[in-house]
């Protein structure tokens, strides 16, 4: 059996899947004060009774280090960048302590300029006494040589808590986006560690010893453990629960929108022919351009429980959530309580909507059934008017899926697809306004968690390769090999795959789960006077997102 638990702004939902489909599902309000305590008391309900050791898989979707990045609550940071020759790197700041340091290595993996190791040493005690417990090291072609970044690691010695290093974060070369991925990953990384650990202590004293994954934002998983050393890829993990748990009732040869609309937001997707479209670049969040691979998604505050109110004399519908509806006991106006005051909500208490709803009627001088139906139709026109807004900025580049680039592509969708609590009371009027079938998922109110619980592990590895110099590396895997003038892009492709086989499984991958696919294979000629030198080679391959082997056709249940 496998468990998904998917933490939203509302609600986290928990799901028990078995052989046969969904044996048990579970909501418990989320404390967004105490994640931990949230995250247990949904297992320990869909497991009570259950004998611990038929479960064989736990994937967690949290919204811990999303929070913390929103929220400003990031622990103080150390970085230390260098970056060579062209623009500086002052212009990418992060951080108050933020260094920029000498050391350069060119595009191919050379050393132009080498460290300083007094002016390291000078860093590591301003660090030490400012007690900055966590440092980020960047050096701007490190994943073509990543000695300098090392180089300094080792100047630093033991001093710090934790240190991240450019080259073992991304093989991207995107260099300012690398110095916000590695503070990222520096500033999130102990409230990640400590709900780690929260999370196995209790778990071990509770008997479960299964593998327990977290779902990343590209759609994919890793180990627990794992997540450890890349605690930003669990950033928007939650938006890409809801995406995995839509693509098996999804269209094939079209694309689909994908709306989970929940209490506090409604996170918004595309798929083309059952594939997410990407985020090429990279998660942006709160001003950080980073390199974290991500599902091309986007979250609006408007959900069931927005708060509803009049502001300047018009009507006014989130971002704010105040708590649950008037219905369920809350203490403000929500679009729920408007569907309870038309009834479209029967077993609710529709006096506490309804009187909650008499001051808004009399200030916008309408019926009650009138304010309740223009909260309605307000709630759906921003979500509609959010979606065409984001297809429109998918269209106005090249389209990325998690599969392939779609050059010269215009994406239209025919139909959409919701899920979330309140989905199938929204869908009547979201179907009007889209003017396309709108298709309510099964178990739409806890799809994401089936989603989350289904998902392949996934990650990445990029090879390159410089003939001239007869060297092939993958410094985020730590690889390092000699080649000769003959090795070859296929060559690179095999070293590649295998490197992919190898960290997939350290990851959590089931080894007859891999279904692995070449990115990227370019290859450039060296040309000195009138002779080829060398062969410059850059791979890049993937495990896909997708659903686990066997479990594909479960969440139709």
């Amino acid at each position: 059996m496998i468990i998904g638990l998917d933490v939203g702004g509302t609600h986290t939902d928990v799901v028990l899947i078995g052989d046969q489909g969904i044996e048990r599902e579970t909501k418990v309000v989320t404390d967004h004060s105490n994640l931990f305590k949230t995250v247990l008391t949904g297992l320990e309900k869909v497991t009570e009774g259950i004998d611990h050791k038929k479960i064989n898989r736990i994937v967690l979707s949290t919204t811990l280090t999303t929070n913390a990045i929103v929220q400003h609550k990031l622990a103080p940071v150390g970085m230390i960048v260098a970056g060579g020759p062209g623009i500086d790197p002052e212009y990418y700041r992060t951080n108050i302590d933020y260094c920029c340091v000498k050391g350069s290595i060119d595009h191919r993996g050379r050393e132009t300029e080498p460290v300083n190791p007094s002016e390291i040493k000078q860093i590591r005690d301003q660090f030490r006494k400012k007690d900055i417990r966590y440092v980020g090291i960047v050096s701007k072609f490190s994943v073509r040589n990543p000695q300098h970044e090392l180089t300094i690691n080792e100047i630093l010695g033991n001093s710090f808590d934790k240190v991240f290093m450019g080259h073992r974060i991304s093989g991207k070369l995107n260099f300012p986006r690398r110095i916000a991925t590695v503070f990222i990953n520096a500033a999130v990384y102990p409230i990640h560690k400590d709900f780690f650990e929260a999370v196995k202590r209790s778990l071990n004293k509770k008997g479960f010893t299964m593998p327990i994954h977290i779902l990343k934002a590209d759609g994919g998983t890793m180990t627990f453990d794992s997540s450890v050393d890349f605690p930003g890829q669990t950033i928007l993990s939650g938006p890409a629960a809801s995406v995995m748990g839509s693509i098996a009732f999804a269209s094939r040869d079209e694309e689909n929108l994908v709306l989970d609309i929940g209490g506090t937001t409604t996170d918004m997707a595309v798929l083309i022919d059952r594939v997410p479209v990407l985020n090429a670049l990279g998660i942006q969040l709160d001003g950080y351009k980073s390199i974290i691979r991500s599902l091309a998604t986007q979250s609006i505050g408007i959900g069931g429980d927005s708060h509803v109110c009049i502001e300047n004399g018009k009507l006014k519908i989130g971002p704010e959530r105040l708590g649950p509806a008037l219905a369920y006991g809350g203490p403000s106006l929500t679009p729920t309580d408007a569907l309870v005051a038309l009834g479209i909500i029967p077993e609710l208490n529709k006096d506490k909507s309804i009187l909650g709803l008499k001051p808004l009627a009399e200030t916008l001088n309408l019926s009650l059934d009138q304010t309740a139906q223009k909260i309605v139709d307000q709630t759906c026109n921003e979500i509609v008017k959010n979606a065409h807004k984001m297809v429109r900025e998918i269209n106005s580049k090249p389209v990325y899926t998690v599969h392939e680039v779609y050059e010269d592509y215009t994406v239209k969708p025919k139909k959409v697809l919701v899920l979330g609590g309140p989905a199938q009371h929204f869908a009547p009027n979201l179907e009007k306004l889209f003017n396309l079938e709108v298709k309510v998922v099964p178990r739409w109110s806890v799809a994401n968690a089936i989603g989350a619980a289904l998902a392949r592990t996934t990650c990445e590895v990029t090879l390159f390769a410089d003939t001239e110099q007869g060297k092939a590396s993958a410094p985020e895997e730590n690889f390092f090999r000699n080649v000769s003038q003959l090795f070859s892009k296929e060559d690179a492709i095999k070293i590649a795959y295998d490197l992919l086989k190898e960290k997939a499984i350290k990851r959590g991958a089931d080894p007859q789960d891999l279904d692995m696919e070449v990115l990227e294979d370019l290859e450039f000629n060296m040309v000195r006077g009138f002779y080829t030198t060398g062969k410059n080679i850059r791979i890049k391959v993937q495990v896909k997102p997708g659903l686990i082997h066997g479990y594909d056709q479960i969440s139709n249940s």
